[in-house]
């Protein structure tokens, strides 16, 4: 056990399991505990990378009542590496919660760079990247009509994360609220075998998912609305 408590946010790869870091194998080496938002996901990146530890689920659904124990945890000296299904915690995954209650408590957090989707598919949009606000998950119902009202306004590039059930649906009430002819990229499965970028506008896209409905992980990037 360590002298100093920590918690350490470890980004894990979105697709390619090449993409993680040595610092961020060290660290999940070394942890007195590891949080995993879903084990059996977590375990077969641990078996690749030949760490043989315990997980400890930590999600959405007990997240709320396993915070106390683990600030207490990490009070102690503990050093509690905490990593998502993929990519950065506390990115449209779970985090937020215990990061606060560390600030709250003054335990160091410490968070290492790594995988996350929205930059890969900003940098390789060909939309304006000097400024951008990531947006993550739509609301699916209430609250979304007047997201969307807000944001048709918005005179950044827009990252959004997607389900592919609900990937036309998106782009059809983009096309609605910003208009037909607004330019996106359609990012999917990103550093992934069958990874693909598909560029056009909300229309064009629209259409393109009708006729070849998507699969995986997607990230769309719109851009913002032009000021004339």
């Amino acid at each position: 056990m360590s002298d100093s408590g920590k918690l350490i946010l470890v980004p894990t790869p979105i697709g390619n399991l090449e993409d993680i870091t040595l610092r961020a194998i060290n660290v999940l080496k070394e942890a007195d505990m590891i949080l995993a938002e879903d084990t059996r996901v977590s375990s077969k990146l641990l078996h690749h990378l030949e760490i043989e530890k315990k997980l400890t689920a930590h999600h959405k659904f007990n997240e709320h009542k396993t915070v106390n124990s683990l600030v207490s945890r990490l009070q102690q000296g503990n050093k509690i590496a905490m990593i998502s299904d993929a990519g950065t915690p506390g990115i449209s995954d779970p985090g937020f919660l215990l990061v606060r209650a560390c600030v709250e408590n003054n335990i160091d957090v410490e968070c290492l760079p790594g995988a996350t989707a929205l930059i890969p598919a900003l940098a390789v949009s060909g939309l304006p990247t000097e400024k951008f606000v990531f947006e993550g998950f739509l609301p699916q119902k209430k609250g979304r009509q007047k997201r969307l009202l807000q944001l048709a306004e918005e005179p950044r590039t827009i990252v959004f994360y997607e389900s592919p059930y609900r990937l036309v649906k998106a782009l059809t009430q983009f096309s609605e609220f910003f208009g037909s002819d607004r330019r996106a990229a359609v990012c999917r499965e990103l550093t992934k075998l069958y990874e693909e970028v598909k560029r056009g506008t909300v229309t064009e896209l629209a259409e393109y998912y009708t006729a070849n409905p998507p699969k995986g992980e997607i990230v769309i990037v719109v851009e913002g609305v032009s000021k004339k």
